[in-house]
Protein backbone atom coordinates (compact mmCIF):
# COMPACT_ATOMS: atom_id res chain seq x y z
CA UNK A 1 0.00 0.00 0.00
CA UNK A 2 2.61 2.41 0.92
CA UNK A 3 4.34 2.17 -2.72
CA UNK A 4 1.41 4.11 -4.14
CA UNK A 5 2.39 6.88 -1.99
CA UNK A 6 5.44 6.83 -3.91
CA UNK A 7 3.30 7.89 -6.95
CA UNK A 8 2.84 11.68 -7.62
CA UNK A 9 -0.68 13.48 -7.80
CA UNK A 10 -1.50 12.15 -11.05
CA UNK A 11 -0.18 8.86 -10.76
CA UNK A 12 -2.12 8.92 -7.65
CA UNK A 13 -5.19 9.61 -9.63
CA UNK A 14 -5.02 7.11 -12.29
CA UNK A 15 -4.70 4.67 -9.66
CA UNK A 16 -7.93 5.84 -8.53
CA UNK A 17 -9.47 6.11 -11.61
CA UNK A 18 -8.72 2.68 -12.86
CA UNK A 19 -10.04 1.17 -9.36
CA UNK A 20 -6.89 0.04 -8.60
CA UNK A 21 -7.74 1.52 -5.17
CA UNK A 22 -10.16 3.30 -3.44
CA UNK A 23 -10.21 6.44 -2.14
CA UNK A 24 -10.70 5.32 1.65
CA UNK A 25 -8.03 2.85 0.89
CA UNK A 26 -5.91 5.72 -0.39
CA UNK A 27 -6.76 8.15 2.66
CA UNK A 28 -6.07 5.46 4.88
CA UNK A 29 -2.30 4.74 3.31
CA UNK A 30 -1.92 8.60 3.62
CA UNK A 31 -3.04 8.66 7.26
CA UNK A 32 -0.34 5.36 8.17
CA UNK A 33 2.02 7.00 6.65
CA UNK A 34 2.05 10.20 8.38
CA UNK A 35 1.78 8.11 11.76
CA UNK A 36 5.08 6.72 10.87
CA UNK A 37 7.04 9.73 10.05
CA UNK A 38 5.75 12.71 11.32
CA UNK A 39 6.92 12.30 14.45
CA UNK A 40 10.37 12.64 13.22
CA UNK A 41 9.72 15.81 11.28
CA UNK A 42 6.37 17.52 13.16
CA UNK A 43 5.41 18.64 9.81
CA UNK A 44 1.54 17.85 9.93
CA UNK A 45 0.09 19.68 13.14
CA UNK A 46 -3.91 18.99 12.68
CA UNK A 47 -6.09 16.49 11.31
CA UNK A 48 -9.66 15.74 10.80
CA UNK A 49 -9.69 12.11 9.81
CA UNK A 50 -13.54 11.64 10.62
CA UNK A 51 -14.72 14.55 7.64
CA UNK A 52 -12.01 13.25 5.30
CA UNK A 53 -13.42 9.35 5.71
CA UNK A 54 -16.82 10.37 4.76
CA UNK A 55 -15.68 12.62 1.84
CA UNK A 56 -13.62 9.70 0.61
CA UNK A 57 -15.95 6.86 1.26
CA UNK A 58 -18.74 9.45 -0.94
CA UNK A 59 -16.69 9.85 -3.87
CA UNK A 60 -15.83 5.93 -3.83
CA UNK A 61 -19.52 5.90 -3.70
CA UNK A 62 -20.02 7.81 -6.99
CA UNK A 63 -17.29 5.90 -8.86
CA UNK A 64 -18.75 2.64 -7.67
CA UNK A 65 -22.22 4.10 -9.21
CA UNK A 66 -20.68 5.06 -12.48
CA UNK A 67 -20.33 8.94 -11.38
CA UNK A 68 -20.46 10.46 -14.72
CA UNK A 69 -17.11 12.52 -15.35
CA UNK A 70 -15.82 13.17 -11.92
CA UNK A 71 -13.53 16.11 -11.18
CA UNK A 72 -9.83 16.19 -11.73
CA UNK A 73 -8.76 15.52 -7.93
CA UNK A 74 -11.50 13.17 -6.71
CA UNK A 75 -10.17 11.15 -4.23
CA UNK A 76 -7.32 12.37 -3.44
CA UNK A 77 -6.03 12.72 -0.06
CA UNK A 78 -3.82 16.22 0.50
CA UNK A 79 -2.88 18.61 3.18
CA UNK A 80 -3.25 22.49 3.47
CA UNK A 81 -0.38 24.81 4.68
CA UNK A 82 -2.21 26.48 7.97
CA UNK A 83 -2.19 30.33 6.98
CA UNK A 84 -5.48 28.82 4.99
CA UNK A 85 -9.03 28.44 6.64
CA UNK A 86 -10.27 24.83 6.41
CA UNK A 87 -13.76 24.02 6.81
CA UNK A 88 -13.03 22.32 11.00
CA UNK A 89 -9.89 23.59 10.71
CA UNK A 90 -9.36 27.02 11.03
CA UNK A 91 -6.33 28.78 9.69
CA UNK A 92 -4.19 29.05 12.63
CA UNK A 93 -0.68 30.83 11.47
CA UNK A 94 0.78 29.52 14.27
CA UNK A 95 -1.10 31.52 17.00
CA UNK A 96 -3.30 30.08 19.27
CA UNK A 97 -6.06 32.68 18.65
CA UNK A 98 -6.97 32.26 14.96
CA UNK A 99 -7.06 28.59 15.75
CA UNK A 100 -10.48 29.68 17.47
CA UNK A 101 -13.90 29.31 16.65
CA UNK A 102 -15.27 28.05 12.40
CA UNK A 103 -14.68 29.73 9.31
CA UNK A 104 -15.48 28.69 5.86
CA UNK A 105 -12.76 27.10 3.46
CA UNK A 106 -10.32 29.78 1.64
CA UNK A 107 -11.18 30.31 -1.69
CA UNK A 108 -8.14 27.93 -3.01
CA UNK A 109 -9.55 25.65 -0.88
CA UNK A 110 -12.41 25.97 -1.46
CA UNK A 111 -11.32 25.10 -5.56
CA UNK A 112 -9.66 22.01 -4.35
CA UNK A 113 -12.54 20.36 -2.71
CA UNK A 114 -14.82 21.04 -4.90
CA UNK A 115 -12.20 19.37 -7.54
CA UNK A 116 -13.00 16.23 -5.43
CA UNK A 117 -9.98 16.61 -3.26
CA UNK A 118 -9.99 14.79 0.42
CA UNK A 119 -8.39 17.09 2.68
CA UNK A 120 -7.30 16.31 5.86
CA UNK A 121 -4.73 17.64 7.82
CA UNK A 122 -3.27 21.14 8.07
CA UNK A 123 0.96 21.32 8.06
CA UNK A 124 2.88 23.96 10.03
CA UNK A 125 4.07 27.44 9.70
CA UNK A 126 6.11 30.21 10.99
CA UNK A 127 3.84 32.63 12.91
CA UNK A 128 1.94 34.79 10.50
CA UNK A 129 3.92 33.32 7.79
CA UNK A 130 7.08 35.54 8.70
CA UNK A 131 10.38 33.56 9.23
CA UNK A 132 12.16 31.64 6.42
CA UNK A 133 12.05 28.80 9.25
CA UNK A 134 9.08 27.02 10.16
CA UNK A 135 8.84 26.88 14.06
CA UNK A 136 6.19 28.60 16.44
CA UNK A 137 4.90 27.87 20.25
CA UNK A 138 1.36 26.00 19.35
CA UNK A 139 2.96 23.40 17.33
CA UNK A 140 7.30 23.69 17.69
CA UNK A 141 9.50 23.11 14.51
CA UNK A 142 9.23 21.36 11.75
CA UNK A 143 12.48 19.26 10.62
CA UNK A 144 14.07 19.03 7.30
CA UNK A 145 13.51 15.20 6.07
CA UNK A 146 16.75 15.17 4.85
CA UNK A 147 18.08 16.24 7.41
CA UNK A 148 16.38 16.23 11.01
CA UNK A 149 18.61 18.89 12.65
CA UNK A 150 17.73 21.66 9.64
CA UNK A 151 15.08 23.73 8.78
CA UNK A 152 13.00 22.82 5.85
CA UNK A 153 12.22 26.10 5.11
CA UNK A 154 9.48 28.69 5.60
CA UNK A 155 6.74 29.74 5.87
CA UNK A 156 5.10 26.92 3.67
CA UNK A 157 7.92 24.36 5.55
CA UNK A 158 5.24 21.79 7.09
CA UNK A 159 3.98 21.59 3.40
CA UNK A 160 7.29 20.93 1.77
CA UNK A 161 8.71 18.17 4.11
CA UNK A 162 5.04 16.80 4.16
CA UNK A 163 5.49 16.52 0.42
CA UNK A 164 8.91 15.17 0.38
CA UNK A 165 8.29 12.65 3.06
CA UNK A 166 5.16 11.46 1.07
CA UNK A 167 3.00 12.22 3.27
CA UNK A 168 0.70 14.22 0.98
CA UNK A 169 1.27 14.36 -3.10
CA UNK A 170 -0.40 18.03 -3.17
CA UNK A 171 -0.40 21.11 -1.28
CA UNK A 172 -1.18 24.80 -1.32
CA UNK A 173 1.33 27.55 -0.35
CA UNK A 174 1.74 30.99 0.11
CA UNK A 175 4.56 33.54 -0.92
CA UNK A 176 5.93 36.92 -0.01
CA UNK A 177 9.08 36.60 0.60
CA UNK A 178 10.37 33.01 -1.02
CA UNK A 179 8.10 30.65 1.18
CA UNK A 180 6.84 29.20 -1.78
CA UNK A 181 10.13 28.98 -3.26
CA UNK A 182 12.64 27.99 -0.35
CA UNK A 183 10.94 25.20 1.05
CA UNK A 184 10.71 23.78 -2.05
CA UNK A 185 14.77 23.88 -2.28
CA UNK A 186 15.05 23.05 1.20
CA UNK A 187 13.04 19.85 1.13
CA UNK A 188 14.02 18.88 -3.00
CA UNK A 189 10.35 19.47 -4.08
CA UNK A 190 8.32 21.32 -6.34
CA UNK A 191 6.51 24.53 -6.42
CA UNK A 192 5.10 27.81 -8.58
CA UNK A 193 5.02 30.93 -7.58
CA UNK A 194 2.03 32.02 -9.95
CA UNK A 195 1.71 35.68 -11.02
CA UNK A 196 0.50 37.96 -9.09
CA UNK A 197 -3.23 38.06 -8.43
CA UNK A 198 -3.81 35.02 -10.58
CA UNK A 199 -4.95 32.68 -7.25
CA UNK A 200 -7.24 34.43 -5.10
CA UNK A 201 -5.52 35.17 -1.11
CA UNK A 202 -9.05 35.12 0.58
CA UNK A 203 -8.88 33.03 3.09
CA UNK A 204 -5.48 33.45 4.03
CA UNK A 205 -4.28 34.18 7.26
CA UNK A 206 -2.11 36.96 7.23
CA UNK A 207 -4.14 39.40 7.00
CA UNK A 208 -6.40 39.36 9.70
CA UNK A 209 -9.64 36.49 9.52
CA UNK A 210 -12.40 38.12 7.07
CA UNK A 211 -9.93 40.64 5.03
CA UNK A 212 -11.19 40.79 1.28
CA UNK A 213 -8.73 42.76 0.13
CA UNK A 214 -5.46 41.07 -1.82
CA UNK A 215 -2.53 41.46 -0.43
CA UNK A 216 0.79 43.10 -2.44
CA UNK A 217 3.50 41.35 -3.13
CA UNK A 218 1.80 38.10 -2.18
CA UNK A 219 0.46 35.06 -3.91
CA UNK A 220 -0.96 31.28 -3.47
CA UNK A 221 0.47 28.86 -5.41
CA UNK A 222 0.57 24.88 -5.77
CA UNK A 223 3.12 22.62 -4.29
CA UNK A 224 4.18 19.04 -5.52
CA UNK A 225 6.77 16.23 -6.30
CA UNK A 226 6.44 16.37 -10.41
CA UNK A 227 6.25 19.71 -12.61
CA UNK A 228 2.82 18.19 -14.29
CA UNK A 229 1.34 18.21 -10.72
CA UNK A 230 2.11 21.60 -10.56
CA UNK A 231 -0.38 22.51 -13.43
CA UNK A 232 -2.56 20.30 -12.11
CA UNK A 233 -3.08 21.92 -9.22
CA UNK A 234 -2.56 25.61 -10.47
CA UNK A 235 -5.97 24.76 -12.96
CA UNK A 236 -8.04 23.88 -9.95
CA UNK A 237 -6.91 26.68 -7.78
CA UNK A 238 -7.24 29.46 -10.10
CA UNK A 239 -10.74 29.02 -10.49
CA UNK A 240 -9.79 29.00 -14.45
CA UNK A 241 -8.60 32.01 -14.40
CA UNK A 242 -5.66 30.44 -16.54
CA UNK A 243 -5.36 30.97 -20.33
CA UNK A 244 -4.90 27.10 -21.11
CA UNK A 245 -1.93 24.66 -21.05
CA UNK A 246 0.44 25.49 -24.04
CA UNK A 247 1.80 23.09 -26.27
CA UNK A 248 4.47 20.79 -25.05
CA UNK A 249 7.94 22.36 -25.29
CA UNK A 250 11.40 21.38 -26.44
CA UNK A 251 14.58 21.75 -24.51
CA UNK A 252 16.36 21.73 -28.35
CA UNK A 253 16.47 25.76 -29.07
CA UNK A 254 14.82 27.12 -25.38
CA UNK A 255 16.18 30.09 -24.73
CA UNK A 256 17.60 29.97 -21.12
CA UNK A 257 18.81 32.90 -19.61
CA UNK A 258 21.35 31.87 -16.63
CA UNK A 259 21.97 34.35 -14.40
CA UNK A 260 24.31 33.18 -11.36
CA UNK A 261 26.64 36.63 -10.96
CA UNK A 262 24.51 39.65 -9.14
CA UNK A 263 27.48 41.58 -6.97
CA UNK A 264 24.91 42.89 -4.24
CA UNK A 265 23.78 38.86 -4.23
CA UNK A 266 25.60 36.51 -1.68
CA UNK A 267 25.60 33.08 -3.41
CA UNK A 268 27.40 29.58 -1.41
CA UNK A 269 29.74 27.87 -3.67
CA UNK A 270 28.14 25.06 -3.55
CA UNK A 271 24.67 26.44 -4.86
CA UNK A 272 26.27 28.58 -7.66
CA UNK A 273 28.57 24.91 -8.50
CA UNK A 274 25.12 23.22 -8.71
CA UNK A 275 22.87 25.53 -10.59
CA UNK A 276 25.80 26.35 -12.98
CA UNK A 277 26.24 22.29 -13.46
CA UNK A 278 22.14 22.26 -13.80
CA UNK A 279 22.72 24.92 -16.58
CA UNK A 280 24.93 23.05 -18.34
CA UNK A 281 23.36 20.18 -18.57
CA UNK A 282 20.26 21.88 -20.14
CA UNK A 283 22.99 22.91 -22.80
CA UNK A 284 23.92 19.41 -23.45
CA UNK A 285 20.24 18.08 -24.09
CA UNK A 286 19.81 21.67 -26.90
CA UNK A 287 18.58 24.59 -24.60
CA UNK A 288 20.46 27.59 -25.87
CA UNK A 289 21.78 28.80 -22.25
CA UNK A 290 23.20 32.65 -22.23
CA UNK A 291 24.88 34.13 -18.99
CA UNK A 292 23.33 37.66 -18.18
CA UNK A 293 24.07 40.04 -15.13
CA UNK A 294 22.32 42.21 -13.44
CA UNK A 295 18.56 41.93 -15.48
CA UNK A 296 17.72 45.16 -13.31
CA UNK A 297 19.15 47.75 -11.20
CA UNK A 298 19.08 45.37 -8.03
CA UNK A 299 20.62 47.94 -5.65
CA UNK A 300 16.69 50.01 -6.98
CA UNK A 301 14.93 46.39 -6.81
CA UNK A 302 16.17 45.55 -2.85
CA UNK A 303 15.34 49.06 -1.96
CA UNK A 304 11.80 48.91 -3.45
CA UNK A 305 11.01 45.55 -1.99
CA UNK A 306 12.30 45.77 0.81
CA UNK A 307 9.78 49.36 1.22
CA UNK A 308 6.88 47.66 -0.57
CA UNK A 309 7.34 44.29 1.90
CA UNK A 310 7.39 46.95 4.99
CA UNK A 311 4.70 48.06 4.18
CA UNK A 312 2.75 45.01 4.18
CA UNK A 313 4.11 43.67 7.17
CA UNK A 314 3.53 46.62 9.24
CA UNK A 315 -0.35 45.61 9.49
CA UNK A 316 0.94 42.06 11.23
CA UNK A 317 2.85 44.15 14.08
CA UNK A 318 0.72 45.23 17.11
CA UNK A 319 0.04 48.25 17.40
CA UNK A 320 2.56 49.18 20.55
CA UNK A 321 5.21 47.71 18.57
CA UNK A 322 4.59 50.61 15.92
CA UNK A 323 3.71 53.67 18.08
CA UNK A 324 7.59 52.73 19.37
CA UNK A 325 8.55 52.51 15.99
CA UNK A 326 7.45 56.02 15.15
CA UNK A 327 9.18 56.91 17.97
CA UNK A 328 12.55 56.11 17.20
CA UNK A 329 12.00 56.61 13.97
CA UNK A 330 14.53 60.00 13.69
CA UNK A 331 17.01 57.42 15.69
CA UNK A 332 16.45 54.90 12.61
CA UNK A 333 17.49 57.60 10.32
CA UNK A 334 20.63 58.93 11.93
CA UNK A 335 21.27 55.33 12.11
CA UNK A 336 20.71 54.84 8.47
CA UNK A 337 23.00 57.95 7.74
CA UNK A 338 25.74 56.98 9.70
CA UNK A 339 26.05 53.62 7.84
CA UNK A 340 23.77 51.18 8.80
CA UNK A 341 22.69 48.69 6.23
CA UNK A 342 20.09 47.58 4.31
CA UNK A 343 19.33 44.95 6.46
CA UNK A 344 19.80 47.02 9.97
CA UNK A 345 16.71 47.33 12.06
CA UNK A 346 17.29 51.07 11.68
CA UNK A 347 16.31 50.14 8.31
CA UNK A 348 13.55 48.21 8.94
CA UNK A 349 12.02 50.50 11.51
CA UNK A 350 11.77 52.93 8.70
CA UNK A 351 10.23 50.17 6.25
CA UNK A 352 7.35 49.77 8.96
CA UNK A 353 6.56 53.46 9.31
CA UNK A 354 6.91 54.97 6.01
CA UNK A 355 4.70 57.10 4.76
CA UNK A 356 2.23 56.25 1.90
CA UNK A 357 4.48 59.08 -0.34
CA UNK A 358 7.18 56.64 0.56
CA UNK A 359 5.34 53.68 -0.61
CA UNK A 360 4.52 55.53 -4.13
CA UNK A 361 7.74 56.16 -4.77
CA UNK A 362 8.86 52.53 -3.95
CA UNK A 363 5.52 51.25 -6.05
CA UNK A 364 6.98 53.81 -9.01
CA UNK A 365 10.76 52.35 -8.97
CA UNK A 366 8.71 48.71 -9.03
CA UNK A 367 6.97 49.37 -11.96
CA UNK A 368 10.23 50.95 -13.82
CA UNK A 369 11.89 47.86 -13.33
CA UNK A 370 8.72 45.45 -14.15
CA UNK A 371 8.86 47.42 -17.32
CA UNK A 372 12.71 47.21 -17.60
CA UNK A 373 12.52 43.04 -17.34
CA UNK A 374 9.44 42.78 -19.60
CA UNK A 375 12.49 43.23 -22.29
CA UNK A 376 14.27 39.87 -21.12
CA UNK A 377 11.61 37.78 -22.66
CA UNK A 378 12.08 39.12 -26.03
CA UNK A 379 15.53 37.28 -26.06
CA UNK A 380 14.81 34.32 -23.31
CA UNK A 381 12.27 32.19 -22.66
CA UNK A 382 12.88 31.97 -19.06
CA UNK A 383 15.77 32.92 -16.42
CA UNK A 384 17.23 30.26 -14.44
CA UNK A 385 18.61 31.42 -11.02
CA UNK A 386 19.36 30.28 -7.60
CA UNK A 387 16.49 30.89 -5.31
CA UNK A 388 18.63 31.24 -1.90
CA UNK A 389 22.29 31.69 -1.19
CA UNK A 390 22.40 28.36 0.86
CA UNK A 391 20.61 25.03 1.20
CA UNK A 392 18.68 24.30 4.07
CA UNK A 393 20.94 25.25 7.03
CA UNK A 394 20.62 24.34 11.10
CA UNK A 395 17.54 25.39 13.07
CA UNK A 396 18.42 28.59 14.60
CA UNK A 397 15.59 30.29 16.97
CA UNK A 398 17.85 33.21 17.77
CA UNK A 399 15.87 36.85 17.60
CA UNK A 400 16.11 37.78 14.01
CA UNK A 401 18.67 40.21 14.35
CA UNK A 402 20.99 37.99 15.75
CA UNK A 403 20.86 35.03 13.18
CA UNK A 404 23.25 34.79 10.04
CA UNK A 405 23.71 32.32 7.69
CA UNK A 406 26.98 30.61 7.17
CA UNK A 407 28.52 29.39 3.66
CA UNK A 408 30.08 26.28 3.05
CA UNK A 409 33.56 28.43 2.23
CA UNK A 410 32.87 29.99 6.11
CA UNK A 411 31.92 33.24 5.55
CA UNK A 412 28.62 34.60 6.69
CA UNK A 413 26.01 36.89 5.36
CA UNK A 414 23.19 38.64 6.76
CA UNK A 415 19.81 36.71 7.25
CA UNK A 416 18.11 38.58 5.19
CA UNK A 417 20.06 37.55 2.25
CA UNK A 418 17.55 34.96 2.44
CA UNK A 419 15.36 38.01 0.52
CA UNK A 420 17.97 38.63 -2.21
CA UNK A 421 17.58 36.08 -5.08
CA UNK A 422 13.64 36.01 -4.68
CA UNK A 423 13.04 39.28 -4.98
CA UNK A 424 12.63 39.70 -8.79
CA UNK A 425 9.87 37.80 -9.56
CA UNK A 426 7.88 38.80 -6.14
CA UNK A 427 8.14 42.79 -6.24
CA UNK A 428 7.98 42.75 -10.72
CA UNK A 429 4.63 40.06 -9.87
CA UNK A 430 6.36 37.19 -12.50
CA UNK A 431 5.40 33.83 -12.30
CA UNK A 432 8.32 31.44 -10.79
CA UNK A 433 8.98 27.76 -11.02
CA UNK A 434 11.22 26.52 -8.29
CA UNK A 435 12.49 22.69 -9.58
CA UNK A 436 14.85 20.32 -7.94
CA UNK A 437 18.45 20.17 -9.44
CA UNK A 438 20.82 18.06 -7.35
CA UNK A 439 22.26 17.89 -3.82
CA UNK A 440 25.05 19.37 -2.38
CA UNK A 441 28.01 17.36 -1.07
CA UNK A 442 26.85 16.72 2.17
CA UNK A 443 23.76 15.33 0.09
CA UNK A 444 21.59 18.42 0.57
CA UNK A 445 19.34 19.35 -2.09
CA UNK A 446 19.26 22.36 -4.26
CA UNK A 447 16.58 23.74 -6.12
CA UNK A 448 16.84 26.70 -8.81
CA UNK A 449 13.95 28.95 -10.13
CA UNK A 450 12.64 29.53 -13.56
CA UNK A 451 11.63 33.03 -14.01
CA UNK A 452 8.61 34.00 -16.87
CA UNK A 453 7.44 36.64 -17.87
CA UNK A 454 4.03 38.37 -16.38
CA UNK A 455 0.98 36.46 -17.00
CA UNK A 456 3.73 33.70 -18.69
CA UNK A 457 2.58 31.26 -15.78
CA UNK A 458 1.85 27.94 -18.16
CA UNK A 459 5.20 28.50 -20.65
CA UNK A 460 6.97 28.41 -17.11
CA UNK A 461 5.04 25.16 -16.67
CA UNK A 462 5.75 23.65 -19.65
CA UNK A 463 9.06 24.21 -19.68
CA UNK A 464 9.74 22.48 -15.91
CA UNK A 465 7.70 19.87 -17.34
CA UNK A 466 10.45 19.68 -20.45
CA UNK A 467 13.34 20.04 -17.97
CA UNK A 468 11.91 17.01 -15.85
CA UNK A 469 11.63 15.10 -18.54
CA UNK A 470 14.99 15.34 -19.67
CA UNK A 471 17.08 15.52 -16.90
CA UNK A 472 15.16 14.04 -13.86
CA UNK A 473 13.10 15.16 -11.14
CA UNK A 474 12.05 14.50 -7.36
CA UNK A 475 14.21 12.15 -5.37
CA UNK A 476 12.82 11.01 -1.74
CA UNK A 477 14.82 11.19 0.86
CA UNK A 478 15.81 8.26 2.40
CA UNK A 479 13.44 6.62 5.31
CA UNK A 480 16.32 5.99 7.66
CA UNK A 481 16.48 9.94 7.81
CA UNK A 482 13.21 10.06 9.38
CA UNK A 483 13.46 7.48 12.32
CA UNK A 484 15.30 9.44 14.90
CA UNK A 485 15.72 13.07 15.58
CA UNK A 486 15.96 16.01 17.50
CA UNK A 487 12.23 16.39 19.53
CA UNK A 488 10.28 18.70 17.78
CA UNK A 489 8.65 19.69 20.97
CA UNK A 490 8.01 23.97 20.53
CA UNK A 491 11.23 26.00 21.18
Amino acid sequence: MDDILKLDATGQLAALAGRQISAVELLEAALKRCEAVNGALNAVVARDPTRAVERARAIDDQRAKGGGDLPPLAGLPMTIKDTFDVVGLPASSGLEVFRQGSRPDATCVAHARRAGAVIWGKTNTPVMAGDFQTFNALYGTTNNPWDLTRTSGGSSGGAAAALAARITALEIGSDIGGSLRTPASFCGVYSHKPTWGRVSQIGHIPPLPGAFAQRDLNVVGPMARSARDLRLLLGVIDGGAGSGAPAAVALKGLRIGLWTDQPEFVLDPQVRSRVEGFAADLAREGAAVTPISSPVDCTALLAAYRTLLAGVLAEDLPPETLKEMQRSRPAAEQALAAGAGPDSGAALALGYTQSHLEWMAANEVRARLAAGASGLFDRFDVLLAPIGPVPAFPHDHRPFEQRTITLSNGDSAPYLALLRWIALATACGLPATAIPIGRTAAGLPVGAQLIGPRGGDDGNLAVAEAIEAALGGFEAPPDAALQAGPDAAPP
